[in-house]
């Protein structure tokens, strides 16, 4: 089981790790904010804090600059392994302040919007209790930096969108998935946001689909080597937005729902890979809300 509710009375310490803004964290204690919960960032002063501070929790901030510093002089920036020391350093730096804070292990950490590796020694200590959201099917391979997974669905001829939320493990996104959000219809949705403001989005998406079919593109891969900057630029914008998107309608919804409706309440268990939910072997991709009553 990955929380047990007798043990603590039903009521979970819940780390949230962010980096930015802070939304998924956000929507996470509004579902139900009676949890124990505290927030730690590697960007002191990001807007997140801000949040946290307003619903009066707990937090720590700690900078990775100084701890990748060296790092990133001996590697070059983006290219600092995961498993590095300045990663372990730093990360041994936040647990220890994080377990000091609490008064021991949290039931549950969230990344919530954070920008930085895990490495396996933060993973071997917590798993299966690390979850991470993802603006895409991580199940078939739609996963990436900002909008790349959104441009991945579309190249391979998807017609919607979902958001994978999933058990962190030593893998890059690939940890067993516990849910998916419903799924978003990829020009319903550009229909929308064009009355919103945002015009020729669903043309655009026409001039790529014509564009990977008659050059044969079924990968992201195929698609950075084969278009043209015009082509880019239009596949950026739909994708971007379709990101934006898919966050509201995926990220907001399952993120809350997963930790509180699920994992809080004790209907969570996992066996290496394998996740069951009230008991019930779920499929490859996870629990889907809109296919079961919640």
């Amino acid at each position: 089981m990955v929380f047990d509710p007798g043990m603590t009375a039903g009521k979970m310490t819940i780390v949230c790790f962010i980096s930015g803004s802070g939304t998924n964290y956000r929507e996470i204690v509004f579902r139900n904010p009676h949890q124990r919960y505290l927030v730690f960032t590697n960007r002191p002063g990001c807007s997140g804090v801000t949040v946290a501070r307003e619903n009066k929790h707990e937090i720590i901030e700690l900078s990775h600059v100084p701890f990748l510093k060296g790092a990133r002089q001996k590697y070059g920036p983006g290219n600092v392994p995961r498993n590095c020391p300045e990663r372990l350093a730093f990360e041994e730096t936040a647990v220890r302040l994080i377990e000091n804070k609490i008064g021991g292990e949290p039931d549950l950490i969230c990344l919530a919007g954070f920008d930085q590796w895990n490495t396996d020694w933060f993973v071997d200590r917590y798993y299966p209790r690390i979850l991470n959201v993802h603006p895409g099917d991580t199940t078939k391979g739609y996963a990436g930096l900002h909008w790349v997974p959104a441009a991945k669905a579309i190249l391979s001829g998807e017609k919607s969108l979902r958001s994978t939320l999933f058990f962190v493990d030593k893998s890059m996104d690939e940890g067993p998935v516990l849910t998916q959000s419903a799924p978003l219809d990829i020009v319903e949705m550009l229909t929308v946001l064009q009355d919103r403001g945002i015009p020729g989005l669903v043309q655009k998406l026409h001039v790529v689909a014509s564009f990977a079919r008659s050059n044969d593109i079924k990968t992201y891969a195929d698609f950075q080597e084969k278009s043209t900057q015009e082509i880019r630029t239009d596949i950026e914008l739909i994708s971007s937005n379709l990101q934006d998107a898919i966050k509201v309608a995926g990220d907001w919804k399952i993120y809350p729902f997963a930790v509180h409706d699920l994992i809080s309440l004790g209907r969570v268990e996992i066996d290496g890979r394998t996740i069951f939910v009230d008991g019930h072997l779920m499929p490859v991709y996870g629990y889907r809300p809109d296919e079961h009553k919640c």
